[in-house]
């Protein structure tokens, strides 16, 4: 049994403080948006609300379902986030695992790891690529907020660390056995890279979800900006989104304040972010630590 000095203690007291601390300050922001977006007109223009709803309402709930905006650029990002993260997953997989072998192995693969070292670093900038987006056609198209992203390079370098760090003798045993390299990579190695999946996996998801620009670059109808570049918009436009709702205006002016409105539709945002992460969770840490440290 091992008895904890004084020192490991006071280390181990002063740790759980911060680390509360910490989890309060990202957690309050959150509560706080929410009971705004819960609360009254007139309490919320006068400031009085905190960590709880004054005066109960989902009028702000409601506006948001019932204006069809926030549904549709909803919907938008959904799209995006299927194609974007499976396109992500599968080019992030069939470029790891070939770079993963050494070079008597793979007799290209440094110059192809040169290739997206550069990548990294340097970048044809805003203009150059907006002409690219252009040319390929494919503005006012999902595919612009897709392609674009198709190969995250960090989250492939976590990936292929990940596979350099397998027991080679898992390959060899398959090998004898008659498999091939896309046999192996499907039915031997998946199921072991179930970790550094799911976090490269999250990496994809909440890059997809939380990003604006592109939205804002490539998209010319404001019918299809996804979610996050329709609350960018939301946050200086939020009145004139109001008046869309044609007579109705007047009531929901009276009922509804601005803040509480856009707090309703930034929390929405955020939600499934907040839903699936948990899920995530149990895989994250173990498949970025192995993922990173394997060299």
């Amino acid at each position: 049994m091992h008895f904890r000095s004084r020192g490991e203690k006071v280390f181990n007291v002063i740790n759980y403080i911060f680390i509360t601390a910490v989890c309060l300050l990202c957690a309050l922001p959150i509560i706080h948006i929410l009971a705004i977006s819960f609360s009254t007109s007139h309490y919320v223009s006068a400031n009085q609300v905190g960590l709880w709803p004054m005066g109960f309402t989902t009028e702000s709930y409601e506006f948001a379902f019932r204006s069809g905006r926030f549904m549709q650029a909803f919907m938008v990002s959904v799209q995006r986030v299927v194609l974007g993260v499976g396109i992500n997953m599968i080019l992030m997989i069939l470029t790891a695992y070939p770079l993963a072998k050494s070079t008597s192995e793979f007799s290209a693969r440094n110059y192809y790891m040169a290739f997206f070292a550069i990548t990294m670093i340097f970048g044809g900038g805003l203009i150059p690529f907006y002409v690219l987006i252009y040319n390929l056609n494919m503005l006012d198209t999902i595919w612009s907020l897709v392609i674009p992203g198709g190969l995250p390079v960090f989250s492939m370098l976590i990936l292929m660390n990940f596979i350099r760090g397998l027991p080679k003798e898992l390959e060899e045993a398959a090998m004898i056995d008659g498999a091939g390299y896309f046999t192996i990579l499907i039915r031997i190695l998946l199921p072991v890279l179930k970790p550094a999946l799911a976090t490269i996996a999250l990496f994809s998801f909440v890059n997809h979800w939380n990003e604006w620009l592109l939205g804002r670059l490539f998209m010319n109808s404001p019918a299809n900006y996804p979610l996050q570049t329709y609350l960018q918009t939301l946050l200086s436009n939020f009145r004139e989104l109001m008046r869309q709702m044609g007579p109705d205006y007047m009531q929901l002016v009276a009922r509804m304040n601005e803040r509480s409105g856009r707090a309703a539709q930034l929390f929405l945002g955020m939600l499934p972010i907040l839903v699936i992460y948990p899920f995530l969770q149990k895989y994250f840490t173990r498949g970025l630590v192995i993922g990173s440290v394997k060299g």
